[in-house]
Order: C-alpha cells, then structure tokens, then sequence
C-alpha cells in the first residue's frame, strides 16, 4: 500500500514517518485491497496539550475512509486512527460479504 504523508507547517523527522507507515501497512491484515493512504499531520494552535491532530484518508475501491484523531502526540493520534480504521475495514467487509451471498 502506498502512503503519502503530509505535515503541514513542520517537518516531521524520519522515525515518525517509519512509525506511521508501519502502523498502516498494518490495516492490510484486515481488507486487502487497500488502493492507497493520505495522511495528513498538523499542529493546532490552541494552547492544550492536546494539539497534535493526525487525519487519515484511505482510498479503497467504492469508497474513501476518513478519520480524525487530536491527541498530545501524533504516536498516539495514529495509534487511535489506525484502530478507527480497523474497525471501520471489518465494518465494510462485512457489508460487502453480507450484498455478496
């Protein structure tokens, strides 16, 4: 699967892109025809410590999932967004198998 990364306003150091590809190709266990992923890494400028917000597109055929996650780190926001996913994935191939008999 193909990950395209994009921080925005700041760049993000070699081990956390290593860690978010990895998080993701994760999610291929579940639904294996995953076309491609588009991350997107911001800081928000409130003054919390929860200001880290990592939003995760994943194109797969039919539809586009997208989740959202704002916590103190981008670890821990990717962390939560690839389980959302996960769920999500059994979610949709439980649709699929469900039109498909």
């Amino acid at each position: 699967m193909k990950v395209r990364i994009q921080s925005v306003n700041f760049s993000a150091d070699q081990k956390l892109l290593t860690f978010i590809e990895k998080r993701l190709s994760k999610l291929e266990q579940f639904y294996d025809r995953i076309v491609d992923s588009e991350v997107y890494l911001k800081v928000d400028n409130n003054h919390t410590k929860q200001n880290k917000i990592t939003e995760i597109k994943l194109n797969i055929p039919g539809n586009d999932l997208v989740v959202k996650k704002q916590c103190k780190s981008f670890e821990e926001a990717t962390d939560l967004s690839a389980e959302a996913l996960r769920r999500q994935l059994r979610k949709h191939k439980e649709k699929a198998r469900a039109l498909a008999s």
